[in-house]
């Protein structure tokens, strides 16, 4: 625990076999009280290797439920067990899992809500190999996004963040994607709440092992976050009202 909080770590996987070792072994295990796993139907060995490590919940889907789906898994599942903190951790070992701890303490601390693992505080994406065109259109799309959401990331496209409970339950997730842009709706739905967004520097690691979009998912990716951020400021402006900007108990 912290601060006599209950902290889940969540592990969103899919063909993580080569590198879940290494990103389990390094969690700091002396402050969590649980690690959930759900595997979206891999085609390797990841349940396999989950089981070797005794990870404590392993949750199978039945079919493939995209990035976005497997993280509601995830945060129903840390939510039912009881988490007061959950970290979400990608199972590839491109971020560092022993800043999870450090991240939690920023929510534990009642200051914020959401804590980004950012790429781009400390200028340590250089040398953690990001590539060249990634890390340009990292930097365009937070710009246009900082602009259209009135808010002031360093980045918005991190997959390491730490939630408090209190968020988790507040926001619609379920109506959110179930692809790579429901990372982009949480932030967006995080600022329309006006709950409070912290951020940390971590190193991070672009190894032949670690998981990565093609450049065509990138693209439809890319798309996709301008078009969340538009919304965004449509409803701000009353045109529209998108079920992703309703709370989770005014829905019907």
């Amino acid at each position: 625990m912290i601060e006599g909080k209950r902290l889940a770590v969540v592990l969103p996987a899919y063909n993580a076999e080569r590198t879940l070792t290494r990103t389990y072994n390094d969690l700091p295990h002396e402050v969590i009280d649980e690690v959930i796993l759900v595997d979206d139907v891999s085609y390797d060995h990841t349940v396999e290797v989950a089981r070797r490590l005794n990870i404590s919940t392993v949750i199978q889907h039945d079919r493939n439920m995209g990035y976005g789906g497997n993280q509601k898994t995830c945060y129903r599942a840390a939510l039912e067990h009881g988490a007061d903190i959950v970290v979400m951790v990608h199972p590839d070992y491109q971020y560092s899992p022993r800043l999870c701890g450090a991240m939690a303490w920023m929510v534990a601390s009642g200051e914020y809500d959401l804590v980004l693992g950012s790429r781009i505080l400390g200028s340590v994406t250089q040398r953690g190999g990001m590539p060249w065109w990634r890390y340009v259109s990292n930097r365009a799309l937070t710009l246009f996004q900082n602009t259209l959401l009135g808010s002031k990331l360093s980045e918005f496209h991190t997959g390491y963040r730490a939630y408090s409970r209190r968020l988790l339950e507040a926001l619609p997730l379920e109506a959110n994607s179930d692809d790579f842009v429901f990372d982009n709706q949480f932030i967006a739905q995080t600022v329309w709440f006006g709950y409070d967004i912290g951020e940390i520097s971590v190193p991070i690691r672009y190894l032949a092992d670690s998981s990565s979009i093609s450049f065509r998912r990138s693209v439809t990716y890319g798309f996709g976050v301008l078009g969340v951020s538009i919304q965004y400021r449509l409803a701000r402006m009353g045109i529209v009202h998108p079920r992703i900007f309703e709370r989770a108990e005014e829905k019907t």
